[in-house]
C-alpha cells in the first residue's frame, strides 16, 4: 500500500518556482492536513457511506472555507491560485472532502457575498468561514440539469416574504446543511432565496445507493409551501445569469481539484510499477508500462500550467466564464483516462480498497458529470468559437 509519506507531487515543468512563498505554504498546509488527517480515515468512511464529519471544524481552522473573501466576512483575502491549490490538495484525499469545502466556499458563501445585503453577509459568511452553519446550493432539479433555465421551482409573493414550491435534486451537504442558496422564479426570473433549516415545509432526504461519491453526502430539497422571509431574498440576484455566476466559481474549484485526484493516481502507479516484479524485474521497466507513465506525467503538467495561469487571470479580473468551461473539460477528461490507466497498472490490486485508484475512478465519474457534463462545457466552447449555440 502506498502511505502518504510516499507522495510527491507531480511537477515536471517547475511550476513550485513560479509560486509565491504563500501559495506554496498555503498547499503545504492543506497538503500535510490530508496527508495526516483524510488519507488514514477515507476509505472506511467511503466504505460506510459517511462523510467524516469530525474534518470540518479542522478545515474552519485552517480556513479552507471561503478564504477569497475579505477577512471581515470571516476569509482570508487569499488569492485564487492559492484556494486552487487548496482545491487540488483536497481532491487528492477525496471528492467528497473537496465537494463539501467547494460548495461551501463557491456555492455558498460567494452568491452572499456577491448577491447578499450587508445585512445578510455580517450574519452568515462570518458563521460559515467557521462551519459554525454548513450551507448547501440548490438549483439543479429533477427534470433540469443541464437546462436550468427550465426550473419549476417557484417563489411567489405574500405578506411577509414569499412562497416557495419546488424540489432540487442531486444536492451536495443537502442532509446536513444549515441553510440552503436556493433558485426559484419569481413572476418568471431566476431569484436567489436563503431557506434556513427548520422551516416549515423543506424537507432533505439523503440520496441513498451511490457507487460515486460515497464520502460525501448527496441529498434532494423538497419545498412544501414554505414561507421565507423577505429578508432571506438575495437582493442582488437578477436572472439566470446570477447562479451561472456561481457555478464558474465551482467549476473553477473542479478544474484544481481533480489534478490533485489525477496525481495520486499517477504516484499510487508509479510507486506500484517499480516495486513490482514481473519477469525478473519491475513492470516500470517494461514500455507499455513506460508508455502509460509518460502519458500520465504529459496530460497532468498541461492540466496544471492550464490551472496555473487561470489562477492568474482570475486574480487579474481577465478570466472568462468559457476559459474555465475548457480547464473543467479538459482535467475531468484527462483525470478519468489517468484513473483509469492506473487501475490497469495495479491489475487485481487495483480493485483493492488499500489503494486509492477504485475510489477516485469512481468519484471522477460525478465530477466529470456535475457542474455542467463534458457534452455541455463542449457545446459552450463551440458557441464562444463560432457564435451559434448549439444547444438552443
Amino acid at each position: 500500500m502506498q502511505s502518504s509519506d510516499s507522495y510527491k507531487s507531480l511537477d515536471y515543468y517547475g511550476i513550485d518556482e513560479m509560486l509565491t512563498d504563500e501559495e506554496r505554504s498555503i498547499r503545504d498546509t492543506v497538503r500535510d492536513f490530508v496527508n495526516a488527517e483524510v488519507i488514514p480515515i477515507i476509505e472506511e468512511y467511503n466504505q460506510k457511506m459517511e462523510f467524516p464529519k469530525q474534518l470540518i471544524p479542522k478545515m474552519a481552522e485552517l480556513g479552507i472555507f471561503g478564504p477569497t473573501l475579505p477577512p471581515e466576512y470571516g476569509g482570508m483575502g487569499i488569492n485564487n491560485v492559492a484556494y486552487g491549490l487548496i482545491m487540488q490538495e483536497l481532491e487528492r484525499g477525496d471528492s467528497g472532502v473537496r465537494s463539501f469545502a467547494s460548495v461551501q466556499s463557491g456555492l455558498v458563501m460567494y452568491p452572499i457575498f456577491a448577491f447578499g445585503s450587508e445585512e445578510q453577509k455580517k450574519k452568515y459568511l462570518p458563521k460559515l468561514a467557521k462551519a459554525e452553519m454548513i450551507g448547501c446550493f440548490g438549483l439543479t432539479e429533477p427534470d433540469f440539469g443541464s437546462n436550468p433555465g427550465g426550473m419549476i421551482t417557484k417563489a411567489e409573493k405574500t405578506d411577509g416574504g414569499y412562497i416557495l414550491n419546488g424540489a432540487k435534486m442531486w444536492i451536495t451537504n443537502g442532509t446536513v446543511a444549515d441553510i440552503a442558496v436556493v433558485w426559484a422564479k419569481l413572476d418568471g426570473r431566476v431569484r436567489g432565496f436563503l431557506v434556513e433549516k427548520g422551516t416549515k415545509g423543506f424537507t432533505a432526504p439523503e440520496t441513498k445507493g451511490k457507487l460515486s461519491l460515497r464520502a460525501s453526502v448527496t441529498s434532494e430539497l423538497v419545498f412544501e409551501d414554505c414561507l421565507i422571509p423577505e429578508e432571506n431574498l438575495l437582493p442582488g440576484s437578477d436572472g439566470l445569469k446570477s447562479p451561472l455566476m456561481c457555478l464558474t466559481q465551482a467549476r473553477y474549484g473542479i478544474a484544481w481539484g481533480v489534478v490533485g485526484l489525477a496525481n495520486e493516481c499517477y504516484s499510487t502507479a508509479l510507486n506500484y510499477s517499480l516495486s513490482r516484479i514481473q519477469f525478473g524485474k519491475p513492470i516500470a521497466a517494461f514500455q507499455i508500462t513506460q508508455e502509460k507513465l509518460a502519458y500520465m506525467l504529459t496530460e497532468i503538467t498541461k492540466a496544471q500550467l492550464l490551472c496555473y495561469q487561470l489562477g492568474k487571470l482570475k486574480d487579474a479580473g481577465k478570466m472568462r466564464p468559457q476559459q474555465v468551461s475548457l480547464a473543467k473539460r479538459n482535467n475531468c477528461e484527462i483525470a478519468k483516462t489517468i484513473a483509469s490507466m492506473a487501475r490497469e497498472m495495479l491489475g487485481a490490486n487495483g480493485i483493492l480498497d488499500e489503494y486509492p485508484i477504485m475510489r477516485h475512478q469512481n468519484n471522477i465519474e460525478s465530477v466529470k458529470t456535475y457542474e455542467g457534463t463534458h457534452e455541455m462545457h463542449t457545446l459552450i466552447l463551440g458557441e464562444d468559437v463560432t457564435g451559434i449555440a448549439a444547444y438552443k
